[in-house]
């Protein structure tokens, strides 16, 4: 059975990309996703599963680590 994916990547990208500030360790990241509203306790329980225990010093680092492309979803303008 392959690995769920977090359901609302959209929404996670949009949040990493202008609203996030870097440089932010996982710890940070996890701490700040479990204050968000808008995403669901899989998606949070995802996030701190799967994002690799380092520095990240831009959304792009964090994306990557996460196995997610640029282009998976749309990026507002």
């Amino acid at each position: 059975m392959q690995d769920m994916q977090m359901k609302d990547i959209n929404n996670a990208k949009m949040h990493l990309t202008q609203h996030q500030k870097y440089p932010a360790t996982k710890e940070e990241m996890v701490e700040a996703c479990n204050k968000l509203s808008d995403f669901s306790e899989e998606d949070k329980k995802w996030f701190a599963e799967h994002l690799p225990e380092r520095t990240y010093k831009s959304a792009d680092e964090v994306m990557q680590a996460l196995g997610w492309k640029k282009d998976d979803a749309k990026m507002p303008a």
